[in-house]
């Protein structure tokens, strides 16, 4: 029996896991309470994992939803540039699949195109790995620094708010 996950403060379901931040937080975490974070007004709460039995996923531990895409991108930085296509999309950072050769801890500058007849986004990246799936990119600022990205992300996040369903209750805290 699972549900969703909403924010105790604004009741949307844009909730994710968060890491553990404070020593409280550490504390909650031995008894099975962890702390998330609502993705549209920044509440950070505590919830407790009621049960595992029967579910067969393992709880998403990213502290940013991913959202399935396929957009065209560039990149560039130092002496390599490279293109690519974007698989998924978070406000913390994406997965790219390239030919190009990265390293991990390169620093790029990326271009992603959201649409045809708009100009790409720009966003500074660090890559965190090179896999078999793709390049994964942190991003440097945070996306709600960008309006673009920020709103294309909420506008396309409603229909993977399913990704979310965690076995959890919400705990009110003072």
């Amino acid at each position: 029996m699972s549900r969703q996950v909403t924010c105790p403060r604004c009741h949307k379901d844009g909730v994710v896991r968060a890491q553990p931040q404070t020593p409280r937080e550490l504390v909650a975490a031995l008894v099975w309470i962890v702390p998330f974070q609502c993705q549209d007004c920044h509440h950070r709460f505590l919830a407790r994992r009621v049960s595992t039995a029967g579910f067969s996923h393992p709880i998403e531990r990213r502290e940013h939803l991913r959202i399935p895409v396929r957009l065209c991108l560039s990149f560039s930085g130092g002496k390599v540039r490279g293109e690519g296509t974007v698989l998924d999309l978070s406000l913390g950072g994406c997965i790219i699949e390239s030919e190009t050769h990265v390293r991990v801890d390169d620093i790029f500058y990326l271009e992603i195109a959201l649409a045809e007849d708009e100009a790409p986004i720009e966003v500074a990246a660090m890559v965190r790995s090179v896999s078999a799936r793709g390049i994964a990119f942190k991003f440097l600022r945070k996306a709600q620094e960008n309006k673009r990205l920020l709103t294309f992300i909420h506008s396309h996040s409603g229909s993977t708010s399913n990704v979310l369903s965690k076995v959890v209750e919400p705990i009110v805290t003072g």
